[in-house]
C-alpha cells in the first residue's frame, strides 16, 4: 500500500506516490490525454517497474486522487488530485514568481492606463484573458468611504458647464453638464457654494438620496439659487451608465473556454455562459475571496456551484490604500496550467491595486 492509515489526505502519501501523482497531473495538464505507466515512469524520473507504477496508480485511484476513463488504460486526475498538485505547487513556488518578460508586459499595459481608474478596472479582465487564454473576471472596486470634499462649476460655451467633484480629498471627477440656459460665473459660484454647504463630508449615496428628497419635498419653497444648484447636481451625481458599477463583475474572454474539450459540450457551454450573464452566483463566489490575503483556488466541486464542477477559479484580492476593494481572477477548465496562471493572477492583482492608487 502507498499510504499510511489516515483520512485520505495527500500528506499521508509516500514520497513515491506523491512524485507519480505530481507527474501524472503535470502530464495531463500538458497533453490532455490519460496518462499510462510508461509515461509516468519517464515523467517522474523514478527507477521503478511498470508493475509498481500500476500498483501505485491503483492505490491512488482507491484514495480518489485519479480515475480511469473507460476508453483508456491510462488515468486522469480528479479534483482531489488537482488539489494535491496545486497545494504542492504553492509550497514549492511562490505565487509572485513570474517570468520577467511577462511581468514587464503587464506593467507596461497598466502603465498606459494609469490615469484612468475606470479603464484600469474595465481592462484588467481583458489582460487576464489575454495572458492566460482563459476567461478573466474582475469585480468592480467597492468604495465604502467615498465622501464629497468640494464641488466647483466652470462655464463653457453653448449652455454647457464643467462640473468638478473632489472625492475623499484627492480623487477628482469631471463631467460636462448640458443646461437649459446660460449661467453667469457668479450664478455658478453661488450654486457651488450652496452644494458645498449642503453636501461636503457626506457619502455619495447619501448625496444622491438627499437630492431626490429635496426635489420631492422642497421644490415649491426653493429660491432660484437652490433650484439652479439642485438642477445641476441632479446631472452631476447621476451614475455614469458607461462606467463599471460597484458590486458588478467584468468578464472577458468567455469564448476562450470553447477551445477546451472538457467544456465543449454545447449544453454545458450554454449553461456556463448563462451563469456569466446572470453573474449573481459568480459574484457571491468572488465575494468569498474578499477576506483572503493571497491567491485562492476553487477546483471543480469546491466552488459549491454545480455549473462550475468542470472548472477551476483562481482568484486574488486587490487593494487600494491597503484596503481590499475587489477581487480578480480567471475561470477555466480544471485542466489549466496552474503553474503559469497562479502567478499571473497574483501579480495582476498587485499591479491593478498599485495603478488604482496612483490614479487616485
Amino acid at each position: 500500500m502507498e499510504r499510511a492509515a489516515g483520512d485520505g489526505g495527500g500528506a499521508l502519501l509516500t514520497d513515491r506516490a506523491q512524485r507519480l501523482l505530481t507527474a501524472l497531473v503535470g502530464a495531463y495538464i500538458r497533453d490532455g490525454q490519460p496518462v499510462g505507466s510508461r509515461t509516468l515512469t519517464r515523467e517522474s524520473g523514478l527507477t521503478v517497474s511498470a508493475a509498481t507504477v500500476r500498483n501505485v496508480m491503483a492505490d491512488l485511484e482507491d484514495y480518489g486522487f485519479v480515475s480511469s476513463p473507460h476508453t483508456s488504460a491510462g488515468r486522469i486526475p480528479t479534483d482531489k488530485g488537482y488539489r494535491f498538485f496545486v497545494d504542492a505547487l504553492m509550497k514549492m513556488r511562490p505565487a509572485a514568481d513570474l517570468d520577467r518578460e511577462l511581468l514587464r508586459s503587464l506593467e507596461q499595459r497598466f502603465g498606459e492606463r494609469a490615469d484612468d481608474p475606470r479603464q484600469l478596472v474595465a481592462s484588467a479582465s481583458q489582460f487576464l484573458s489575454s495572458f492566460t487564454r482563459l476567461a478573466g473576471v474582475v469585480t468592480v472596486p467597492r468604495q465604502p468611504h467615498a465622501a464629497v470634499t468640494q464641488i466647483e462649476f466652470v462655464g463653457l460655451s453653448e449652455n454647457r458647464v464643467l462640473a468638478i467633484l473632489v472625492v475623499n480629498g484627492r480623487e477628482v471627477q469631471n463631467r460636462i453638464l448640458q443646461l437649459a440656459r446660460p449661467f453667469a460665473a457668479e450664478e455658478l459660484r453661488r450654486a457651488a457654494n450652496f452644494l458645498n454647504e449642503e453636501f461636503c463630508g457626506r457619502e455619495l449615496p447619501d448625496v444622491r438620496a438627499q437630492l431626490l428628497k429635496q426635489l420631492q419635498d422642497t421644490r415649491a419653497t426653493m429660491n432660484q439659487v437652490m433650484a439652479d444648484a439642485i438642477s445641476m447636481a441632479q446631472q452631476m451625481f447621476v451614475p455614469d451608465a458607461s462606467a463599471p458599477v460597484p458590486g458588478d463583475v467584468v468578464i472577458a474572454g468567455e469564448t476562450n473556454l470553447m477551445g477546451f474539450a472538457e467544456l465543449s459540450n454545447v449544453e454545458k457551454l450554454k449553461r456556463l455562459f448563462d451563469a456569466f450573464n446572470e453573474k449573481r452566483d459568480l459574484l457571491h463566489l468572488l465575494d468569498q475571496c474578499l477576506q483572503a490575503d493571497r491567491v485562492q483556488i476553487f477546483i471543480g466541486h469546491e466552488s459549491g456551484y454545480g455549473i462550475l464542477d468542470d472548472c477551476s477559479i483562481v482568484t486574488a484580492p486587490y487593494t487600494v490604500d491597503n484596503e481590499v476593494v475587489g477581487v480578480l481572477g480567471v475561470i477555466g477548465p480544471t485542466r489549466m496550467a496552474y503553474e503559469r496562471v497562479i502567478p499571473i493572477v497574483d501579480v495582476t492583482a498587485r499591479l491593478l491595486g498599485s495603478a488604482l492608487n496612483q490614479a487616485r
